[in-house]
């Protein structure tokens, strides 16, 4: 077997932030940008959809009901959007910046599933980002969720459809996936969260391979 040397492997950490919407992700990522940065870890908060692009842009007009578009068509808007970013992406990670990013893949499956479409089918379009390093899921219950303030602003901010994106996240977990109790005190979340990217950060620092998003079978 051929010898590979670790440390040209060394680079950032993909981590993503998953849920439900009003969950907690964006403040949560937020704190830990600015914990890592504290660290002196070079690290960069990302989202999706990243609405500064012309792709970003139509998206944003659907989200904010501005616009009607076919269930297909904005699922591969929002794909088209991540691919928009995976060279970039990579070549952040490379250059050892770690990135911290608020939604991702998971999040365009399991909503366009819960639309109805056939989970096969959301997923294809995704093959072939990048994969996570870690996959922070912040559990709320749906019901908790839209008790919290500015709920019900965006399309998809209705407590029956969200219920369905909870059965469909379930269905997307993997190894990287580390479940959090979204309903403990910010402060405690934080906690929970730091110990977890910590370790994470320093794997990817002493050397890991990129990988792919749900290679074929």
């Amino acid at each position: 077997m051929e010898n590979v040397d670790r440390s040209s492997l060394s680079r950032g950490a993909l981590i993503v932030f998953e849920g439900l919407d009003r969950s907690g992700k964006t403040s949560q990522s937020a704190r830990l940008v600015s914990f890592l940065k504290e660290k002196g870890v070079p690290v960069e908060a990302w989202r999706f959809p990243d609405r500064s692009t012309r792709v970003g842009q139509m998206i944003s007009a659907y989200l904010a009901n501005e616009s009607q578009l076919d269930d297909r068509t904005i699922h591969l808007l929002f794909s088209a959007n991540r691919w928009e970013k995976r060279v970039q992406m990579e070549s952040k990670l490379r250059s050892g910046t770690s990135l911290v990013v608020d939604r991702y893949s998971y999040s365009g499956v399991a909503f366009s599933s819960a639309k109805g479409l056939d989970i096969d089918w959301c997923k294809a379009p995704e093959v072939g980002l990048i994969a996570p390093d870690l996959v922070l899921f912040l559990d709320v219950p749906p019901e908790r969720a839209a008790e919290r303030g500015g709920y019900g602003t965006e399309r998809y901010e209705q407590l029956e459809f969200q219920k369905k994106v909870a059965q469909y996240y379930s269905m997307l977990r993997d190894p990287t996936w580390e479940i959090v109790d979204g309903c403990l005190t910010v402060e405690g979340i934080e906690e929970k969260l730091r110990g977890l990217v910590s370790e994470c950060i320093d794997t990817c620092q002493k050397g890991k391979p990129v990988t792919n998003l749900w290679p074929s079978k």
